[in-house]
């Protein structure tokens, strides 16, 4: 882009000297040899000049926005694109292993997720990405250790202790995932996750029953009252 603006400049300005050659043949005559070489070093510079180059963070703006255009394919070229400027770059490294994992694509997924927990250092979200990750990839095990080992790091991470109740409670063990839930959500919500469950499962009357024990707890929950309204 700022190629063709340099070009329309330099086109503006020949025609500029043109159309005063053709106005006043004794002006144009009277220009100095310096002067001449000036006007033609910066015709040259504005033909010279060139888009700057990509960064690693114009690079991951380029991904979000291919992204938004679902794009996934687009997206991880510049995802990739930014790591090999930026190896470190956290950002670009997350996105990654969000793609990879919406395109079901699980050895890549669980690279990319490994990756990212190498470089925040053992971060809890990452553990609790990673073993969403194991999880969807049919890894039981690796998943239940990811999470465990994630809240080992840090006890209060809620998106490491969510999942790993959610984990917990698909595999029937709701008491172990209320035990997970209880140490960073509200009591009400521990009881509308355990009704969402259950309404998964197919298990009506179990979930009417936590929805209302939910709106017990917090009777502006709206979500419980709609869920509770559409199961009666």
């Amino acid at each position: 882009m700022d190629k063709l603006k340099s070009l329309s400049i330099a086109l503006a300005l020949l025609i500029f000297l043109i159309a005063g050659c053709a106005k006043n043949q004794q002006d144009v005559s009277k220009l100095s040899d310096d002067k001449a070489n000036s006007l033609s070093a910066q015709r040259s510079k504005f033909e010279k000049s060139e888009d700057p180059p990509f960064t690693a963070a114009t690079h991951f703006a380029a991904g979000q926005l291919a992204e938004s255009q679902e794009a996934p394919m687009a997206a991880l070229a510049h995802y990739q694109a930014a790591l090999w400027i930026n190896s470190h770059h956290r950002d670009s490294l997350f996105r990654v292993g969000v793609v990879y994992t919406k395109l079901k694509d699980w050895p890549n997924a669980i690279g990319a997720w490994k990756r990212y927990l190498k470089e925040t250092k053992s971060d809890a979200t990452a553990y609790a990405n990673l073993g969403f990750c194991y999880d969807l990839a049919g890894r039981k095990s690796d998943a239940e250790r990811a999470y465990q080992d994630g809240v080992g790091r840090d006890p209060t991470n809620a998106s490491c202790r969510v999942n790993y109740g959610l984990f917990l409670a698909h595999a029937g063990r709701t008491e172990e995932a209320a035990t997970q839930w209880r140490a960073v959500l509200t009591e009400a919500q521990v009881h509308y996750n355990l009704g969402s469950i259950y309404e998964q499962q197919n298990k009506r009357d179990q979930a009417k029953a936590e929805f209302r024990q939910a709106l017990q707890h917090d009777a502006n929950l709206a979500d419980a009252k709609t869920r509770l309204a559409a199961l009666d």
